[in-house]
């Protein structure tokens, strides 16, 4: 059974945010006293009385707004509330009930989903103030004073949520979820592709770059295996980072990379490469992510026979830093080899997570050395005595040698070769460590 889901909902800077964060424990969505802020429907676990849930932020609701940013955020919250088990109806105390409150109260009660009314703001404690009695008028029941920004009354609500929880039934286990983050300059059609994958409006989708603030989680379950997709928001560079919200936006698109295990590259290609796409692409490399990268809006490119294989040899002279990496040329729009996207995830996942033995390992390492000797310098040989597997996520191999300093890149890079065509690991990097033996050991 899937786990409760909880929908924070209410008009702009309301302090849903704020109160989002203060229930998981940490600083998911991005809380900026400005409004229209959180944009797109963003998920995390919390717990309440050994009872798990998934909690969900979503963008303030402004009923009878026509800007294009503002009607997709309030579709976006619809959906939410589609999805909900139960609602949080989050009000603010020092604005008072407005006409779109009792406009969203509306929306709410035909949604006929349980509705948690609560009033923000009530930071002093004791008695709240006198204005709390007019949420009353909203006709939702007895309202709740809390304080996102303190946590005063949040016990209350989580115990009036928790009644309205369905029967308790299996927990869902992500364990074996494959997470993978998209990520890509902005407008390369991140959200896009998330949208043909999941098949539903998850994300916000539109032509103005920099939709998507937040890195926002969609779970896939298909023949191919079970999936996390992670849209985050375009990495730009930091001269271009104006926004005090969109510096948080680039943050949370890094750590969107931390927490996967495959990271799809998204290229446009009616641009074709660009610096910034080297900088999103290093950052995956560092952290040892396995990835893929996936020239999107191939449908808009006029082809000949050769296209792609020239496409091809640019982003592998482009992409020289990653040899590893696989290339698939996609549609979002039409989808055009998305569904091929998933074995490539797959594999490269595969990879990433590969083991080899010491034996097998030392076998490579005896016929590589054979085959090229290890370079000299000054009359001394580096000797490579024997190479071992610690770790895997990215597959790292400690050497251990006579002199670190012999161990050449030209000799590592090398040895990694010799791995590669041994065992594969395409779309995985590699790490290598060196280690020095006692002086004794060189003799």
């Amino acid at each position: 059974m899937a786990l409760p889901i909880v929908a924070v909902v209410g008009r702009p800077n309301v302090g849903k945010s704020t109160l989002f964060n203060k229930l998981v424990g940490k600083r998911l969505s991005i809380v900026e006293d400005t409004p229209g802020v959180t944009r797109d429907r963003i998920y995390s676990e919390c717990e309440w009385r050994n009872r798990k849930f998934m909690v969900v932020d979503t963008g303030g609701i402004e009923p009878n707004s026509e800007d294009v940013i503002l009607k997709q955020m309030r579709r976006q919250a619809e959906l939410a509330i589609e999805k909900a088990d139960v609602i949080v109806f989050l009000t603010d105390v020092r604005i008072g009930v407005t006409a779109d409150d009792h406009d969203v109260a509306t929306m709410l009660r035909k949604s006929g989903k349980p509705v948690v009314l609560c009033v923000n703001k009530c930071d002093s404690i004791g008695d709240p103030p006198p204005e709390f009695y007019e949420f009353y008028s909203l006709g939702l029941g007895d309202p709740i004073a809390v304080s996102a920004a303190h946590g005063h009354g949040s016990g209350d609500m989580l115990d009036e949520i928790f009644k309205h929880f369905p029967e308790e039934g299996p927990e869902n286990d992500d364990e074996d979820h494959i997470k993978v983050a998209v990520i890509g300059k902005p407008n390369v059609g991140k959200s896009s592709l998330i949208n043909r994958i999941a098949g539903e409006e998850r994300v916000i989708v539109s032509d103005i770059a920099g939709t998507t603030r937040d890195a926002t989680d969609t779970t896939v379950e298909n023949s191919h295996g079970k999936y996390i997709f992670i849209d985050t928001a375009g990495i730009r560079k930091k001269s271009k980072v104006l926004e005090k919200i969109e510096h948080y936006s680039v943050l949370r698109a890094y750590m969107a990379v931390d927490r996967s295990d495959v990271c799809v590259i998204l290229i446009d290609a009616t641009v074709g490469f660009t610096e910034q796409d080297s900088k999103v692409a290093g950052y995956a490399h560092e952290q040892g992510k396995a990835c893929i990268v996936a020239v999107n809006k191939w449908d808009a490119v006029e082809k000949t026979d050769s296209t792609m294989d020239e496409f091809k040899t640019k982003l592998s002279e482009n992409f020289s830093f990653m040899s590893y990496v696989p290339f698939i040329f996609i549609s979002a729009k039409t989808g055009q080899r998305v569904e091929k996207l998933f074995d490539m995830i797959n594999d490269v996942n595969r990879q990433n997570s590969m083991r080899v033995s010491t034996g097998m390992l030392n076998d490579v390492l005896a016929y590589a050395t054979t085959r090229v000797q290890p370079p000299s310098d000054k009359g001394r040989r580096l000797k490579i005595y024997y190479m071992t597997q610690p770790s895997t996520k990215p597959p790292t191999f400690v050497t251990f040698v006579n002199r670190a300093d012999l161990f050449h890149f030209s000799y590592q890079r090398y040895l990694e070769n010799q791995i590669r065509q041994t065992f594969g690991l395409e779309g995985t990097p590699i790490r290598f460590i060196v280690r020095e033996r006692g002086k004794n050991d060189d003799k």
